[in-house]
């Protein structure tokens, strides 16, 4: 696994096994951060045994940025580490929580071991949290889900954006609207680093273009999606639409934003027909 130091005290761990999705440990002499948790248990136990051999203190509290299992399942291996969400991320895993860890332990043999942790401590909008030498900012920003939550690391100018930010925007599920409106509220930030929730860390010099090249993809697929419903055309017909075309590159991710881009062409065409669009 992918090990980078974002700041003095800031590191983020990038997946090798799962979609380059990331976590980040906040070290401070009162105790460590974990902000999300990979999929697979055995990347998991590295960022623990990190965290411990960094910090005497141990793990403090485990911050999950929304509900998707790749940055929620490895929660349980942090027993003593207060659990901390938006209050819907609580309700979502509530309601589907076990049934989707049930699916997921069926077709991959590796989460097997995997236990689901609900959140202890929720928000609605804000949080402030002080530990140590940091202050500890979660806001709420909703779009690629609505729990969707980014972490202001504020003494060392770093947000930990969860999947408001990744090299293709997301919004299965989400509202690109809405999504359009947390990437500005990053934007409005004054940042040294973003870490994405896939895909590694932004610098101050890329954070203003990543953020006006989401917003760009996120008008240009709506635009795109809908001139094809206007014309009546078939699902088919978004094939049609390049990623490129509509402002990002098809690489990242080796080659899984292609995957997503199309992912986001299919539920925007399936909102804009009411789900009754015609064709294959």
């Amino acid at each position: 696994m992918l090990r980078e130091r974002v700041t003095e005290d800031v590191y983020v761990f990038i997946s090798e096994l799962y979609a380059e999705v990331s976590a980040t440990v906040v070290i401070t002499p009162d105790g460590a951060v974990v902000i999300d948790t990979l999929p697979f248990p055995q990347e998991t136990r590295e960022v623990r045994a990190f965290a411990e051999r960094r910090c005497e203190a141990g793990v403090r509290y485990v911050v999950l940025t929304h509900h998707h299992a790749d940055h929620v399942y490895g929660s349980y291996l942090f027993p003593e580490a207060e659990l901390i969400a938006h209050r819907q991320c609580r309700d979502i895993l509530l309601k589907v929580g076990e049934e989707s860890l049930a699916q997921a332990r069926a077709q991959t043999a590796a989460l097997a071991s995997v236990e689901l942790r609900i959140p202890q401590l929720v928000f609605d909008t804000d949080l402030l949290l002080r530990l140590g030498d940091k202050t500890i900012h979660l806001m709420h920003l909703p779009g690629h889900t609505p729990d969707g939550i980014g972490v202001h690391l504020r003494e060392d100018k770093v947000l930990v954006a969860g999947d408001v930010l990744a090299p293709v925007p997301l919004v299965v599920r989400g509202e690109p609207d809405l999504l359009i409106k947390s990437l500005r509220q990053v934007k409005s930030l004054s940042l040294e680093n973003v870490i994405q929730g896939h895909g590694g860390v932004l610098l101050r010099g890329e954070i203003d273009e990543a953020v006006d090249h989401s917003i760009t993809y996120l008008r240009a697929i709506e635009r795109k999606v809908r001139a094809i419903v206007d014309k009546g055309l078939p699902r088919s017909a978004l094939s049609e639409i390049d990623i490129e075309a509509c402002g990002l590159s098809r690489i990242p991710l080796g080659g899984l934003v292609q995957r997503l881009h199309i992912a986001n062409l299919e539920h925007l065409y399936s909102q804009m027909t009411n789900g009754n669009g015609s064709g294959a």
